[in-house]
Parts: C-alpha cells; structure tokens; sequence
C-alpha cells in the first residue's frame, strides 16, 4: 500500500504552495509510492508542475477574511480526511493567526484547532529538530504555547508539567521508537531559582512534579542557560520547556531550516515547518523548501512509513 500524505496548503497569500511543491519534488524522487492529497488554494500555480491540484471549497478573493477561510476549511477537511483512513499523516503549510481569526475561528493556532478537530483530550507542542546546526538532535515540547508571557507562571502547574511530560514520554517511545526517553524539565526561573533567591516555583511546583514523574527517570528542574546544551550533546532526547519564548529562542537557534513542529496527542501524526507564512518571500528566489522536506519527511516516519535520506534541501 502506498504512503499517503494528506497536506493543507496553508494562508494562501504566504508561501505555502510554493514550499509544498518544493518539498514534494524532493519527496516524490526518494518515493515512488507516495500518495499526496493537497487541501487549500494554490493561487499562483506552484504545484501545476507536479500534476497535484488542490482543493478547496472556499473561494479566495485575496483579502485576509477569505485567506482564513481557505486555510481553516483546509484544516477541517484534513482532519475528516485523517479520521476516515484516507491518510497516514497530516502535514500543514503555515498559517496567518490574525486571518483565522477574522475568519470566524477562535483558536490562536494549528495546535489548538487540531485539537478540538480531532477531539483529543491533551495535545502537546513538540519542536523537533532531528538534525540540528550542531549535528546532534533536538527536541523541545513548550508546556504553554500562544500565552501572554505575564500568564505563564500561574499557567505552569504541577498538573500541567506531568499530564505534559508523561505525554512526551509516550509520544517518544511508540512513534519516535525511543525505547527508554531521556527528558529533562527546563526550569522557569534564572538558574532554577537558586534555592528560592528567584522564585519558589522550582520547589512548590517542579518538585512535586519530579517526584511524581521518578519512574519515568525525568531529570530537573535544569536551568535553561544549561539544559538545551546538554540536550544537543545527547545527555536527554527531549526537553520540556515552560514557555513558548525559552524553548522556541534555543530551538530555532541550532534548529532553523531543520525544524519540524510535531503535535503530540492526536489520533494521527501531525507536522508542520517551523517558519511562518513569510508573505514578503512569496514569487522570489529567497524561499527555503526544507524545512518542509523535513516536515513531510517526519511525518511519515511517524505513521510508521518510509521516509528517505536527508540530503540539503535549502534554495529549492
């Protein structure tokens, strides 16, 4: 049986379309058995080449109300598609917030709309570079997500910090094949609080979560000027951040262009790229397809399919 790919096209005003047939044209050489279902618009023909038509059953008229409707609808129908059989993995082209939002949708992201499509109980954000600028990999899962900063300290709770990590845990072992994860808990506070001169969140919170996570041999609280440096140097094969900020600045650092945004918890694999619609590249030579080719890539390897070799994909 083929590997099939179910792909939304993203905001169609950004560069979506553009990425996609980039990264498909990579993907197709390495898979002759590869099955693509585009969902979306593909405004300005860039998959025309790769005989793929996407699509939609939303018109587009260019303003940013009906590009949210494109890639909200794009979303839904996947999500159907997905549940039904009809794919073994979701990969999503970047989304503009601000459109989905004027388009009636009250999620602040994929994450979030993924997860009440796909009827989850949790779900986690997971950065995952298998490749970093440093060679080794990765990975990074933000305990809170698209939150004001000011909100994350009543945010990160005992609660949170083990439903999170226990579910990263799993996550490793039955779809990354990581028999025995190594995570460490990035602490919140400077140099983990230094035995409460900065805070008591490390032991009021972090503490109890450790102690309810022992069996899992969770490492921690780390400071975050210390951990994500000794992720890359394989000491643990997952961090967990507490905030978006912390985790994605170390991420993208070592990660950018190699970078894949897994979500944890869903029924399905699900991945995307790590950049944003970039609508000042869309029709230039400045675009970067490989973060996409990863995207596409881990995404298969996730459903348990084959996925390739990892040549340089960048200037594609």
């Amino acid at each position: 049986m083929p590997a099939r790919l179910l792909v939304t096209l993203g905001d169609p005003r950004g560069i979506g379309p553009e990425v996609t047939a980039r990264a498909l044209s990579v993907l197709r050489d390495e898979m002759s058995d590869l099955e693509v279902t585009l969902f979306g618009r593909d405004p300005r023909g860039a998959l025309t080449g790769l005989d793929l038509e996407a699509a939609s059953e939303v018109d587009f008229d260019g303003s940013p109300r009906s590009a949210g409707s494109v890639a909200g609808r794009a979303i839904e129908a996947a999500v159907e598609a997905a549940l039904a059989g009809h794919g073994d993995a979701i990969v999503t082209a970047p989304i503009h917030k601000p459109a989905l939002r004027e388009a009636g949708w009250s999620e602040p992201g994929h994450t979030e709309l993924l997860m009440r499509l796909a009827g989850a109980d949790q779900v986690g954000m997971l950065m995952a570079a298998e490749q970093t600028g440093l060679g080794g990999p990765l990975r990074v899962l933000l305990a809170t997500t698209h939150v004001p900063l000011r909100d994350v300290p009543d945010l990160v709770t005992t609660e949170l910090l083990v439903s999170q990590t226990r579910l990263l845990f799993g996550e490793l072992r039955d779809r990354f094949a990581i028999p025995s994860p190594r995570i460490a808990l990035c602490a919140l506070n400077p140099h983990a609080s230094d035995a409460g001169l900065f805070g008591d969140e490390e032991a009021r919170v972090f503490g109890p979560a450790l102690e309810r996570l022992a069996e899992l041999g969770v490492v921690g609280p780390v400071p975050a000027d210390t951990v994500f440096t000794r992720a890359l140097g394989g000491e643990f094969d997952a961090v967990v951040a507490p905030y978006h900020a912390v985790g994605m600045a170390a991420f993208k650092t070592v990660g950018f262009g190699r970078g894949v945004n897994v979500t944890l918890g869903l029924p399905f694999p699900r991945t995307s790229p790590d950049h944003g619609t970039a609508f000042d590249r869309v029709g230039t030579d400045s675009i970067d397809a490989s973060s996409m080719v990863e995207a596409l890539r881990l995404g298969l390897r996730l459903a348990g399919r084959a996925g390739g070799a990892s040549p340089d994909a960048r200037g594609l």
